[in-house]
């Protein structure tokens, strides 16, 4: 890839269930005075209930907004909408693809690695799913796409929480922690979370989401063989002090994989791809920082199912630990498959 990552525009993908808040996200976005220019895709205007008022002029698709933002509706194709926001005369700083309530946001997002020309101007910087802690855990009993919403985030916000009490906030993150530990959790009521900590995340730069890796789920690395008494560890305990019971959701794992040795890029590479081919139907999510052997710059992808996309990123910075990280999410993961292949990509 030889455009830089950060010339390109970054794109969130908004995603949430029916009546989660995401109408009241992207009306703070297209009204208040941030002083950014924000385009915004909704899929159906009329539904969402954006605040007519706020609206100035209107061609066919595309609204502009008092504050400068655009929103305009996808009817149909987007890639199209993209190629005509690419060509309109004011750059953005960044683009928000609201998905509709019912949706599952892999398509959305996959189109940020499929079509060339979106891909040469923009990139995916965050998916962000707006929950409600009221009904989020009867949603991810009888609703798949609200489990895939969580499992897809990077970021997410967890809305309404004045309608819970403290037990209940606690018990439907362990939720969410259990289908996705490394997302960012925000808890709002009517959505007021700052604009910065949903956009422009550079959720690409994975420190952030390995950082954050909670620490009760470090003792869950070897989950897969059931056996806790080498870790010294009694998984049923882990409350830190607030009262956290620990769900694994039955059908969604993550997996975590790091390695302080280098890898080699030659068998890395053509390892991933062919796992992304194989097993994509099974992994929502994929990302990594990777330290290549001989390579001062840093290795940064990202996957949605089959799709991949990366490129070197930056330098190593001095003092920095060159390691590299993968998270992995999905359905019914092939654990020790994964876990296996990557091993055999460090260099001895």
């Amino acid at each position: 890839m030889s455009e830089a990552t950060s010339q390109k525009i970054p794109v969130t993908v908004l995603t949430g269930y029916l009546g989660a808040g995401k109408t009241t996200l992207l009306n703070r976005i297209l009204s208040e005075n941030h002083g950014k220019k924000y385009a915004v895709i909704v899929n159906e205007f009329g539904e969402i209930g954006i605040d007519n008022d706020l609206i100035i002029g209107a061609d066919e698709e595309v609204f502009e907004m008092n504050n400068g933002c655009i929103c305009c509706t996808v009817r149909g194709d987007l890639v199209r909408i993209l190629d005509g926001l690419m060509k309109r005369k004011g750059k953005f700083d960044a683009i928000i693809v609201e998905t509709t309530g019912l949706a599952d946001p892999a398509p959305v997002a996959q189109t940020f690695f499929v079509d060339e020309d979106v891909q040469k101007n923009a990139r995916l910087d965050a998916v962000v799913t707006v929950a409600d802690a009221k009904w989020l855990s009867d949603r991810l009993k009888d609703a798949p796409e609200a489990k895939n919403q969580i499992a897809f985030a990077d970021v997410i916000v967890l809305n309404k929480t004045d309608l819970v009490t403290k037990p209940e906030l606690a018990e439907v993150e362990a939720r969410i922690r259990g289908i996705n530990p490394y997302a960012k959790l925000h808890r709002t009521e009517r959505c007021s979370v700052a604009l910065a900590d949903v956009l422009d995340r550079g959720a690409f730069d994975l420190d952030r989401i390995l950082d954050i890796e909670p620490d009760f789920l470090k003792a869950d690395d070897h989950d897969h063989d059931h056996d806790h008494d080498h870790h010294g560890h009694d998984h049923h305990h882990h409350d830190h002090g607030h009262g956290l019971k620990h769900y694994h959701d039955e059908d969604m794992q993550s997996l975590s994989l790091k390695s302080d040795k280098p890898l080699d890029p030659n068998v890395f590479m053509p390892w991933l791809q062919n796992l992304v081919q194989v097993e994509g139907g099974k992994i929502l999510r994929s990302k990594g920082i990777l330290a290549f052997h001989d390579d001062d710059d840093r290795y940064v992808f990202q996957g949605v199912h089959m799709m991949l996309e990366g490129n070197h990123q930056r330098k190593w910075k001095d003092g920095e630990p060159r390691e590299s990280r993968l998270v992995f999410i999905g359905r019914e993961l092939p654990q020790d498959l994964i876990r296996q292949g990557f091993e055999s990509c460090i260099v001895s």
